[in-house]
């Protein structure tokens, strides 16, 4: 009864965008979700190469999804620059690449389907009103609208607490909700990144998702919202966190720059940074000759590789 049930709700949630994972037996299937609101810098270097990594020493696949869903934060030609920053380092991605901003309707479905069980209500508060209190929403629209108050966004009912989950690489984890019932559909109309990111990762397949460090804290709402929508569990493993010499974490968000080595100082710098012992006969070598090599040792490693730490610091 249960097995019928997710595959209903898969089959009206979820799109068949990646037929390959499909005519498989349960290959696994690992993805690559870059935001094309800049290139790639050094930390996204981390979650790309490790997540193929890990994917790839399976005989897994490798999807490709541009995260644009968020109209605001697209950049003109940045897709394009990833997408060539991709092939300059020898990432290989499978099937057609998804774009969020193409999948607004299976978003939508998603809602409704959690406005119908009870589990999305609207909300009309401000964020101006919001941080009033600490920036923590404190629930003020969880029983219904206060008299005179238009909805401006829909949000997630969450419980205090979420089920305790295992990173693969930290073991098990306790990820509470940091700010409250979180937001499905913004104000501005926009589909939040919660939802987005779980219905494609349910619609693709996806067995692992490999990733940067900061998302780990948002790790237990994503699962709570997979078991809402009766999506199959995937499994998490967060990658190190890159950070400056003054502690802060490069992102695009606070104009990080880009990478501008060559492709394979890039393989050699982020092995360093995964806490691999890289040969000195491969400095200088080809991305090609690093991805080689890589893959190589990652699928003679029983478990998997351990990252060194939940954050490292880019060398000068």
């Amino acid at each position: 009864m249960e097995s019928a049930r997710i595959h209903q709700a898969m089959s009206s949630l979820s799109p068949p965008i990646m037929p390959q994972a499909q005519a498989r037996k349960k290959p696994v299937v690992g993805r690559f979700a870059p935001s094309p609101s800049g290139p790639l810098h050094a930390g996204s270097l981390i979650a790309a190469i490790g997540s193929y990594l890990s994917a790839r020493s399976q005989s897994g696949l490798w999807l490709l999804r541009m995260e644009d869903v968020d109209g605001d934060r697209v950049r003109p030609g940045a897709a394009d620059t990833i997408l060539r920053q991709l092939e300059a380092l020898g990432l290989d991605w499978d099937g057609p690449i998804c774009w969020q901003s193409q999948r607004h309707d299976y978003y939508q479905q998603a809602l409704d389907h959690l406005i119908k069980e009870g589990d999305a209500y609207p909300c009309a508060c401000t964020r101006q009103e919001i941080r009033q209190h600490g920036g923590n929403y404190p629930g003020t629209c969880r029983h219904g609208l206060a008299a005179g108050r238009t909805a401006r966004s829909w949000r997630l009912r969450v419980p205090q607490q979420f089920p305790v989950w295992k990173d693969r690489f930290h073991g098990l984890q306790n990820t509470p909700p940091e700010q409250g019932d979180p937001v499905l559909l913004r104000a501005d109309n926009y589909f939040a990144y919660l939802l987005a990111c779980v219905v494609d990762d349910g619609a693709q397949g996806v067995s692992e998702v490999i990733r940067g460090g900061d998302l780990r804290t948002f790790t237990g709402v994503q699962r709570y919202l997979q078991s809402l929508l009766h999506l199959p569990r995937t499994e998490y493993g967060h990658l190190p966190l890159l950070c400056n010499a003054d502690g802060s974490k490069l992102s695009k968000s606070s104009q990080s720059p880009a990478w501008t080595g060559s492709p394979g100082q890039g393989w050699e710098t982020t092995l360093g940074l995964l806490g691999w012992d890289t040969p000195a006969e491969l400095h200088g070598a080809s991305a090609e000759q690093w991805r080689n090599w890589a893959l190589a040792e990652a699928r003679g490693k029983t478990p998997f590789w351990h990252p060194p730490a939940t954050s490292v610091t880019l060398p000068l």
